[in-house]
């Protein structure tokens, strides 16, 4: 395995990206409340580099409430056709707007439409009130472009720690972790 975790994640998404039919990008985030209660759900990473991983959120949704009170996550990426997964875990930021909004602009104009309607992870009467809320803004967005709310934008964790982890005979697997230290990175083996 490479001694650069960047460049070993960006050579496991590539192979992921090239062999699983749905979503390689699909990982499960981990965030927890201001008392620590943890929370975890499947998002979408939407981009990578040596700053960290980046996902999208509505900030009033629970786990923007959550990374408000106590800005750490953590993700795991499983690709079970490669047998493969890769966690890291670390403080979280906010991407900076103009990357937020960059980001909102790329997406398709009806999960913009979506992201302005959902009043994400709050109860919700039945399904025709969301879908009224939609076609009130498509109609309002139809000749023109479909602003960013406030409330949307994304969030890097940026590693303190990573794990790639491969799948052994035997549950005799391979796991090797990075240690953030300073500007560089510590290398270990773990047992399985």
């Amino acid at each position: 395995m490479s001694s650069d975790p960047f460049a070993l994640f960006a050579a496991w998404m590539a192979e992921a990206e090239a062999s699983e039919p749905e979503d390689a990008n699909a990982m499960a985030l981990a965030t927890a409340d201001a008392d620590g209660l943890p929370d975890v759900r499947v998002v979408l990473l939407k981009g990578f580099d040596r700053r960290g991983f980046v996902f999208y959120t509505n900030t009033e949704s629970a786990k923007g409430g959550q990374l408000a009170a106590n800005p750490q996550a953590a993700l795991v990426l499983h690709w079970k056709s490669l047998r493969r997964q890769i966690r890291a875990r670390g403080p979280v930021s906010p991407v900076s707007p103009e990357e937020a909004d960059a980001y909102f602009a790329s997406r398709h104009r009806d999960s913009r439409i979506g992201a302005i309607a959902s009043q994400q992870s709050r109860p919700l009467a039945d399904r025709p009130t969301l879908m009224a809320a939609v076609a009130e803004l498509s109609a309002k967005y139809e000749d023109g472009p479909v602003p960013r709310p406030e409330h949307w934008t994304g969030f890097r964790i940026d590693p303190v720690r990573l794990e790639f982890w491969q799948n052994g005979d035997y549950r005799l697997h391979d796991r090797v972790r990075f240690t953030r230290e300073g500007e560089g990175w510590s290398r270990s083996r773990l047992y399985p």
